[in-house]
């Protein structure tokens, strides 16, 4: 359960900060970068593996990042 609450949370954060940037190549770089950081931060705060959060949190971030509009 911890670790759906953890996904979800990065995934929210994610896409929030997804939309950073003009066209989608910047926000899914931008998005890809601070989804890593809240993934990594939020997986070391929880006792998970930090590489691990930061890819998901890249990942989802990224993805976010070149689906959103500005």
């Amino acid at each position: 359960m911890k670790r759906i609450t953890t996904l979800l949370l990065v995934a929210s954060l994610a896409f929030g900060l997804a939309a950073c940037g003009e066209d989608p190549g910047t926000r899914a770089v931008t998005g890809g970068l601070m989804g890593a950081g809240v993934g990594a931060g939020a997986a070391a705060l929880t006792g998970g593996r930090p590489a691990t959060g930061a890819l998901i949190g890249g990942g989802v971030g990224a993805l976010g990042g070149a689906l959103t509009a500005p």
